[in-house]
């Protein structure tokens, strides 16, 4: 690989204006198409195949009333008034008029006859059903709808809007996002310790994910996006790309540094040794994103490939516009040469510890007590990981949105008014089309009266039937809210009635928001030990290929479970439990976004991957050339942990901004990452593995000869590589052009 790459990135530099207008141009045309062409964006998350999903086509066939998308206007008196004072009730009355009016609209519930205003008379709610699916209403639809409310508002009453219609869009760019970035540069600036090599990765990270993000918007044109897809690319591409280019020029001014080194030769060499890591370990990303599709699960599928695209896009970058910018910038990249010292001060910091890099002087440190680092790391992560056990899965509701937001107040105002279920409501579908039509009347009072008399229903709605009477829609309304574990117990009881119905020939479906999020989490839950198990077995093979060992492999792994374990643990503790919501702007406790560990899981496999390769292969370089195994690992840490520390807090903060994105299960994501990662790069892979491999010696490095035989050489040290060929000075070069010398 390291050959390949060497003559690649040698072209890369003599074309580089070439490789650089081909990426320009690439951009500017995804740019024009993906901005222009843009397909539509859903925050809808279902399952093919799920019970709630298969009521939902049902109702799309045989009662479409009932199947498109609603908004919930909840109304609210002041205080000391109520809703049934005269100028109230013709407000509510004008506004629902002006609702009904609203292109989409093909029913509008009245709260006053659907009796749907609380016991106080202070609150109330009318449904508003759109004929078409919530992600297909327009923009204009809604900002219509509240507009319609305007007299509701003119009359002192309190509005706010709930429903699938009216969920908030996906948004990022805040100012968390932007001083991520910030931070980004600054680390980079220290770490390259030059303002133009640290401008490099953003800008071609920025090419990067522009490419990735306005593609995935293009190609939402023939799939289904989710908004969470887009923002997901965004995030990782924007992180990987960084990092990426981090690499290869750190390497690259690091060659410049030695005395005589051409900067063709070294952007060559750097594209070959770090860029040998950067296709091995995006790669490793790559495949464990599109992992994801071993779920089952659409939307998780369409979520991970875009990921993996943008950082296939990212590789790509690295490996040739990477290589043409240090190219473009020549010799600027140089590192200045030091001011020499005074004899004697250098005498003493070549030999003592001053002159020591802090990740020199860590090794040191690290691999002086192994055992005892590698054991209190152990436990440490391991009382971290503690709270996943009560981990809990499910999708973030209106309560999860933020304090100010409407949608927020209005689940609030339902809670108020009329208890926690109301915003949890279920929906029970009878089809009764096989049934003989003299039972079906009976079958629907048993039904009704069977769903009534459990402790866990407030209340059951009347039957909705279609134009034949062989379906009917019943709204059943728990007592507890929909993140409560009574209510996914209540779900589990109402489907229990499915023997009774199909013992008189017909089928029961529990259906609703509330149901889908209980289905789609037992989903994802289900797909979890063999996603775990499929990503365990691909870093076995990637890592035993890329070191030619096993115990390394397995030491990996290791580290890696460790990582995961303490990263859902800290999400369960902040989340799911409440702990430090106030700092964190988390407006309320509730269960881990259900699809969160799955996409934990591929992401940090392929992420603590790419720090695993950076580290281990420098130690394996050494080990090559020397046989001393306890000095590979001292000189692989000192020569790459400023690199790997760099890239780490580089990711902790681009994923670290969108902790305060507004919706919550990007919010979560963020979070789960950002620790994940700083776990990972400093507590595992800066700390316990070069205290394990401190413990293993040489036997870290060893083979069987028969698995020896079966793996493929890919070279990612660069040992395959010609020697290089030092920069003669101006001097000898004119000795040389004329024969002297």
């Amino acid at each position: 690989m390291a050959s390949v790459l060497y003559a690649w990135g040698r072209w890369a530099v003599r074309r580089r204006g070439l490789v650089i207008g081909l990426w320009v141009l690439l951009l500017a045309t995804i740019g024009v198409l993906g901005t222009t062409l843009a397909g539509p964006v859903s925050n809808e998350f279902s399952v093919p195949g799920i019970e709630s999903r298969q009521a939902q086509k049902l109702l799309e066939r045989e009662l479409p009333e009932s199947a498109g998308g609603t908004a919930r206007i909840v109304v609210a008196a002041p205080p000391g008034s109520t809703l049934d004072a005269p100028a109230a009730k013709a407000a509510v009355e004008e506004g629902l008029k002006n609702a009904a009016k609203v292109p989409g609209v093909v029913h509008v519930a009245d709260p006053y006859t659907a009796r749907t205003v609380s016991p106080d008379l202070r609150i109330a709610f009318a449904d508003v059903q759109f004929q078409q699916p919530a992600h297909e209403v327009p923009q204009s639809a809604k900002d219509a709808l509240t507009d319609s409310t305007a007299p509701l508002r003119a009359a002192g009453l309190q509005v706010e809007y709930g429903g699938t219609v009216m969920a908030p869009p996906v948004e990022v760019g805040g100012p968390a996002e932007i001083i991520g970035v910030v931070v980004a540069f600054v680390v980079l600036a220290v770490a390259l310790g030059s303002l133009v090599a640290a401008g490099l990765p953003l800008l071609t990270a920025f090419v990067g994910v522009g490419i990735g993000v306005l593609g995935a918007r293009l190609v939402a044109n023939v799939v289904d996006m989710t908004g969470t897809a887009t923002v997901l690319a965004l995030m990782i591409g924007l992180a990987v790309g960084i990092d990426y280019a981090l690499f290869i020029i750190a390497r690259h001014r690091e060659q410049l540094a030695e005395p005589g080194t051409e900067v063709e030769e070294s952007a060559a060499r750097a594209t070959a040794t770090a860029g040998s890591a950067v296709v091995f370990a995006g790669a490793t990303v790559v495949i464990a994103l599109a992992a994801l599709a071993v779920t089952g699960i659409p939307f998780l599928t369409v979520m991970g490939l875009a990921a993996a695209a943008t950082v296939l896009i990212a590789v790509l970058i690295a490996v040739t516009l990477v290589p043409a910018l240090l190219g473009l910038a020549g010799e600027r990249l140089r590192p200045k040469a030091p001011k020499a010292p005074k004899a004697p001060k250098a005498a003493k910091a070549t030999t003592g510890p001053k002159g020591e890099t802090w990740s020199a002087r860590w090794a040191r440190g690290v691999t002086r007590r192994p055992l005892l680092v590698l054991l209190t790391g152990v436990v440490a992560l391991l009382a971290v990981a503690l709270p996943a056990r009560d981990l809990r899965l499910g999708l973030p509701g209106n309560a999860s949105q933020p304090v100010a937001s409407t949608q927020h107040k209005s689940y609030d105002l339902l809670s108020e008014g009329f208890g926690p279920g109301f915003n949890a409501t279920l929906l029970a579908v009878l089809d009764t089309g096989s049934m003989p039509a003299a039972n079906r009347e009976g079958a629907l009072t048993e039904l009704h009266a069977a769903i009534s008399a459990d402790p866990g229903v407030v209340a059951v709605g009347r039957p909705v039937a279609n134009a034949d009477s062989t379906l009917y829609a019943l709204s059943v309304v728990p007592k507890t809210g929909p993140d409560d574990r009574a209510t996914t117990d209540l779900v589990n009881r109402l489907r229990a009635h499915k023997g009774t119905v199909a013992a008189e020939g017909g089928t029961l479906y529990i259906a609703g928001a509330t149901a889908a999020a209980i289905d789609v989490s037992a989903k994802l839950a289900d797909a979890l030990p063999l996603f775990v198990g499929l990503i365990v077995v691909l870093a076995l093979i990637l890592l035993t290929i890329a070191f030619r060992s096993v115990l390394v492999p397995l030491k990996a792994v290791l580290g890696f479970l460790l990582s995961i374990g303490a990263s859902l643990g800290a999400t369960v503790w902040v989340f799911q439990d409440g702990h430090l919501n106030g700092l964190l702007d988390v407006p309320s406790a509730g269960p881990v976004t259900c699809f969160l560990p799955v996409l934990l899981i591929g992401v940090l496999f392929g992420l603590a991957m790419d720090y695993e390769v950076f580290l281990v292969s420098r130690m394996r370089e050494h080990f090559q050339h020397t046989g001393d195994a306890a000095g590979a690992v001292t000189h692989g840490l000192a020569r790459s942990g400023r690199v790997v520390t760099a890239a780490a807090l580089i990711m902790v903060a681009v994923f670290g901004g969108f902790v305060f994105n507004h919706d919550p299960i990007i919010k979560s994501i963020g979070f789960a990452l950002a620790f994940g990662v700083f776990v990972d790069a400093f507590v595992v892979r800066l700390t316990l593995v070069p205290a394990a491999m401190a413990l293993l010696g040489r036997r870290a490095w060893a083979l069987p000869r028969w698995l020896d035989r079966l793996t493929p050489d890919v070279d990612i040290e660069g040992a395959n590589l010609p020697a290089a060929t030092p920069r003669l000075p101006a001097q000898a070069q004119a000795g040389a052009g004329t024969g002297q010398g």
